[in-house]
């Protein structure tokens, strides 16, 4: 089946079969391997994405179903070289050990912080279940999704900064040969 998914602001266009699964296509066929596949039951987010601005468990939805639709990975964050606050406020406060299930904690916090752009601890916490670390404890999280929400406060930068966001540039999916393979 033909799709076409804008990715981290350039369009794709490809062949897919029905059954892939968004991670496989973004990792395989787009080369986007920071979106880690985890547990492939949706009950850890590592491999939470933004799907026309809503988190999703990129391994419960299909490729076919992003069809037409804009995705923001966590590769997709970082501007100019700068990186994103929610980025930067984990890498500032050590919210992250092994940092494999960092990709998805950024992008839900994200979507956390669209919804409530002031959460106390308890909201965050709420707001990321359904996210798992085995190695930080979480408080190192909480604190950093605290600190991103103050430095994406309005006046802080222009929203679009802020959420990542871009214009489109247009491309065809890479060949596997030149996806640079699966981490």
């Amino acid at each position: 089946m033909r799709i076409t998914v804008t990715v981290d602001g350039t369009r794709y266009t490809d062949e897919v079969e029905p059954r892939t699964l968004l991670v496989h296509h973004l990792r395989e066929r787009l080369g986007k391997v920071s979106t880690v596949v985890g547990c492939d039951t949706s009950n850890c987010g590592a491999c939470t994405v933004h799907l026309d601005g809503q988190s999703v468990k990129a391994c419960s939805v299909l490729a076919v179903q992003a069809d037409g639709s804009e995705v923001t990975t966590i590769e997709g964050l970082a501007r100019d070289g700068e990186l994103h606050p929610v980025q930067r406020a984990f890498q500032d406060n050590h919210a992250l050990q092994c940092g494999f299930c960092t990709p998805g904690m950024i992008m839900q916090s994200l979507d956390l912080l669209s919804d409530n752009p002031d959460p106390d601890d308890e909201a965050v916490r709420e707001g990321l279940e359904g996210n798992l670390c085995r190695c930080t404890g979480y408080q190192n999280i909480v604190r950093a999704v605290r600190e991103a929400a103050q430095h994406m406060r309005p006046g802080a930068g222009p929203k679009a900064e802020q959420r990542g966001e871009s214009t489109a540039a247009t491309a065809t999916a890479p060949s596997p040969s030149t996806a640079g393979g699966v981490e």
